[in-house]
């Protein structure tokens, strides 16, 4: 049973204008962005963050602005671990402490800048910009299929001009298929079950197809080149939001480890949160003859790209049309759908 959600007054709230919880680690860059001595601008939410790389190889979050002037740290230097302004010499250490005013002595030194948790987890950066007493608790301890060596991984990374709502909404629901019927011809899609939890919820699906015929990209991915299914055997589909992350999981044929595991994050951009950038990893079991699979590699990154790029269009235009009608107008009637709306509802921030 759907309960739906709805706020004081007995409106319904608006779904897009709910904000991303702080209180979970967010990535903001990849770890081979960040070099040594050359700090990085990045954003959680309109909020400025400077990542820098300290001499002892670990990455530090402050705020992007220096105490005195309001300027960007990210234009300063790094000195040991800690960071410079690149106008006045306004020195900070990895806590966000002032430590040195070049023209002041010790003991006129103003306060400091914000410091933000920073994790790096297979090659990503995080930060988190919630509560810091509930950081070690909430940390992953990997990502997705990253770490595992029996998969071939390529990072997926884009920024797309919408709410992160729809990104979660567009992986979730894969009765979309007729998308992308020019990639992979008519899909049909059945959902086989779904389930939920007070953080999570997951929906199983399995397909059929109706017309046209698989792409090298799409069979390498499978795992089924020149392998018929057995009676009776169908592929399966599990998409877990498990928020703020999502993870999807690909059965071929046979059953065994999933052929692909897709792991996501939507890390909000702009302060009223209609800009993501979309960081996670694609992984492609390797096959017996993993030669293969570094040959198909090429096609699989084509395929995957050319779905991407129809979803990115495709969100955009729903927050296009959510931005012009000035509220949430979504007529949703499918259940998993439902269930994932109500926890981006009640795991978000809503506006006051």
């Amino acid at each position: 049973m759907n309960i739906e959600i709805r706020s004081a007054s007995g409106r319904r709230p608006d779904l897009r204008r709910i904000a991303t919880h702080p209180d979970y680690w967010y990535p903001v860059a990849w770890s081979h962005q960040l070099k040594q001595r050359r700090p990085l601008g990045v954003r959680f939410a309109g909020d400025p963050i400077v990542l820098y790389r300290g001499a002892s190889g670990r990455a530090f979050a402050l705020e992007d602005r220096c105490a005195h002037r309001q300027v960007p740290l990210h234009l300063g230097t790094v000195q040991g671990d800690a960071l410079k302004c690149g106008y006045h010499g306004w020195t900070y250490d990895c806590a966000g402490k002032c430590i040195e005013v070049p023209y002041l002595g010790p003991e006129h030194l103003p306060n400091g800048v914000r410091s933000y948790p920073v994790d790096e987890i297979d090659g990503l950066i995080f930060v988190f910009p919630g509560n810091p007493q509930l950081a070690d608790a909430r940390k992953q301890p990997s990502i997705g299929a990253k770490a595992d060596r029996r998969y071939l991984t390529r990072r997926l990374k884009r920024e797309v001009a919408c709410h992160y709502s729809f990104m979660h909404e567009n992986l979730f629901d894969m009765n979309h298929q007729f998308l992308h019927r020019r990639q992979m011809g008519l899909i049909r899609t059945q959902c086989l079950g779904r389930r939920q939890g007070e953080t999570w919820c997951e929906v199983d699906y399995t397909f059929k197809r109706a017309a046209g015929i698989a792409t090298v990209g799409e069979a390498a991915i499978r795992n089924v080149v020149g392998r018929l299914p057995s009676a009776g055997s169908r592929d399966l589909m599990t998409i877990r939001t498990e928020y703020p992350y999502q993870r999807l999981k690909f059965w071929a044929t046979g059953g065994g480890d999933p052929v692909l595991d897709v792991w996501l994050a939507y890390t909000p951009w702009d302060r009223q949160q209609r800009t993501n950038r979309t960081f996670g990893y694609l992984s492609v079991k390797k096959p017996r003859l993993s030669a293969f699979l570094y040959l198909a590699w090429p096609f699989i990154a084509r395929f995957t790209d050319n779905i991407f790029r129809e979803d990115k269009d495709i969100v955009e235009r729903e927050q296009a049309a959510h931005d012009a009608q000035g509220d949430d107008w979504n007529n949703e009637i499918f259940p998993a759908i439902c269930d994932l709306r109500e926890l981006l509802a009640r795991c978000g921030i809503r506006p006051e």
